[in-house]
């Protein structure tokens, strides 16, 4: 018997799909749902249902992204056939997201036991809201916003790519949040920081998901689940994407700064009082 139920991984699935690329942490939200739900938070089974749902949300990345991926993916192509073309921008820049990967891909293998067991509580997630709060804060205030999407170089890359451990390591400081906070920090606009989180976070969220998968399906998740979930985090996610790009080209990020100290601050207080089992 699957330890998620179908009805679970739509709930799941669509708090996966709308708070994936808000700065709000993914993780963190699931495993509070997870939590009100009486679902085992660590259990090996329901870590890996977490990641293998994320592809809902990359795929609908990837469909939204679509034009701009084919013409990433095609200046590459070129570059790696003629060495005239490597001047290219889209060419480096396919580049970078491969290289700023690799930082969270051995950290995930190297400490996936740390991982899965004892920073996989509530407690840590409570925390992460709270400080990942004050560093976007922060970040927003002391970027001074002047630099496009054009203007990354492959210094950001990997200090962006790279801020997404701490995500990896503490659910609930949210990888969208460590992304554009670094990407802030290092003077980017609202909007560049916003889409370069959402590419560096393919590759990374694609090959965790399908790293759980057997996992996901060997430890208790049955396939269903899994699907249904995965699908309704797509379609969540398509939408989510859309009016996070409109709404960061108008607004600061303190909306989001303010809705992760309350929540930070009610898990806190749903743990300390025992109506929450971390």
């Amino acid at each position: 018997m699957s330890v998620i139920s179908v009805g679970q991984a739509v709930v799941l699935g669509a708090v996966e799909g709308v708070t994936e690329f808000l700065p709000v942490s993914s993780t963190g939200h699931l495993k509070i749902t997870e939590g009100l739900m009486s679902i085992p938070v660590d259990d090996d089974a329901v870590v890996g249902f977490s990641a293998v749902i994320q592809v809902g949300a990359i795929a609908a990345v990837l469909v939204y992204f679509f034009k701009d991926i084919v013409r990433i993916c095609a200046a590459w192509g070129r570059g790696i056939a003629n060495k005239e073309e490597r001047y290219h921008h889209d060419y480096k820049f396919a580049w970078w997201v491969i290289y700023a990967t690799i930082p969270i891909v051995i950290v995930g293998l190297a400490a996936k036991p740390l991982i899965e067991g004892p920073l996989a509580s509530l407690w840590v997630v409570a925390a992460s809201l709270i400080v990942g709060s004050g560093v976007m804060w922060a970040a927003d205030q002391m970027g001074r916003h002047k630099r496009g999407e054009d203007d990354t170089t492959f210094k950001d890359a990997m200090l962006v790519g790279s801020s997404q451990i701490l995500a990896l390591l503490f659910p609930g400081f949210s990888r969208s949040g460590a992304t554009m906070s670094t990407a802030l920090i290092l003077d980017l606009d609202r909007v560049a920081a916003t889409r370069l989180s959402f590419f560096l976070g393919i590759p990374a969220l694609t090959g965790a998901g399908l790293y759980e998968l057997k996992d996901a399906l060997g430890a208790g998740v049955g396939a269903a689940p899994l699907i249904v979930g995965t699908l309704v985090s797509f379609v969540v996610a398509y939408a989510s994407i859309a009016w996070l790009l409109r709404f960061v080209a108008k607004h600061s990020f303190n909306a989001f700064v303010i809705y992760r100290l309350v929540v930070g601050v009610l898990l806190l207080g749903l743990l300390s009082t025992g109506a929450i089992n971390s």
